[in-house]
């Protein structure tokens, strides 16, 4: 993909989960149920005897999902409504990861933390997940966005239940059913990334088909599934145009915030939508553009990153916002 002179494009390959990743050794079922004794019920041996759930059950899901982030991250209570998409814990935790690595490349390597670093989560729906993980182990400041009303009722829920969130995570809700970043970066502020987990597909049907397709993979019965795996409301799964065409949004509404933010990011399931926004990006003329490909088990995807700030520019915006007295 040939890119201006003007812009630096580069591609990182991982494998497996990110160094400092918390779940790099996969599930200690013993301490996850002495965090959560409510895990216990759904811990059984699989076929090559040894402990795990069934990944095909929601509710085992969640289980898990609640005792990773009691024993890792502090959370005490955490619960999003029936229907609601329920994250994979350790793949979210990387996103967190390799932002991280990403700002300290602005200062030297240093991996920023405390309430200096302001992110910018978009859609972070009812589980809060980023925030949650971001706050905890970096202790950053988030502003959490979504376009449904019951995801931010349910984030907020979260926050109440864990008051050591509350100082670190202001949730707002995107009333402009066509708008990113309008109508929630106010004039005069900054960013330091935006982090994104677009809808990936198409349509509704497009949805289901592939949730069904990763819940026969996951079932160990032989018996096929019809309903929807792990959860996912409508905003969640799918949109007009697929990820693609939401990111194309995201890309567009970027350059008109492009200095009030030193890094955007999102995250790209699908290798086939990357040529389209490459060319957007070259079209909006950024100065600078990164992608992350991770793998994680059978899971593929990347990290897409992309600043209008030059290197120069980067520095500053380090020194006031970061280095200030």
């Amino acid at each position: 993909m040939l890119m201006p002179l003007s812009t630096k494009q580069t591609t990182t390959e991982k494998e497996n989960l990110h160094p400092r990743n918390a779940h790099r050794q996969g599930y200690d079922f013993k301490q996850l149920i002495k965090a959560v004794p409510q895990l216990r019920p759904f811990v059984k041996l699989n076929e090559h005897n040894i402990e795990s759930i069934n990944f095909s059950d929601a509710d085992a899901v969640k289980m898990l999902n609640k005792s990773l982030l009691k024993q890792f991250y502090g959370v005490n209570d955490w619960d999003i409504p029936e229907g609601f998409l329920c994250p994979p814990i350790p793949g979210r935790a990387d996103y967190i990861h390799y932002v991280a690595d990403l700002l300290a490349d602005a200062d030297n390597g240093n991996i920023p933390t405390g309430k200096k670093i302001k992110v910018l989560d978009i859609g972070t729906g009812a589980n809060c997940i980023y925030p949650v993980i971001g706050s905890s182990v970096y202790g950053w400041q988030f502003v959490a966005t979504d376009i449904d009303p019951i995801a931010i009722t349910s984030a907020k829920n979260i926050l109440a239940a864990n008051k050591q969130l509350k100082p670190q995570i202001l949730l707002k809700q995107q009333t402009k059913k066509r708008s990113i970043f309008e109508g929630i970066i106010e004039d005069g502020e900054g960013f330091d990334v935006t982090m994104c987990n677009p809808p990936f597909h198409a349509s509704l049907q497009e949805a289901q088909l592939a949730t069904v397709n990763k819940w026969n993979k996951l079932n160990s019965d032989g018996k096929p599934r019809s309903v929807l795996n792990f959860g996912g409301q409508k905003k969640e799964l799918w949109y007009h145009g697929g990820e693609a065409a939401f990111i194309k949004l995201i890309i567009e509404e970027s350059a008109l915030f492009a200095k009030q933010c030193l890094w955007f990011t999102t995250l790209v399931s699908k290798k086939d939508t990357l040529p389209g926004v490459y060319r957007l990006l070259k079209k909006v003329a950024v100065a600078e553009v990164r992608t992350i490909n991770m793998s994680q088990g059978q899971k593929t995807s990347r990290i897409l990153a992309w600043t209008f700030l030059d290197e120069a520019e980067r520095a500053e915006w380090v020194n006031m916002w970061w280095h200030k007295k």
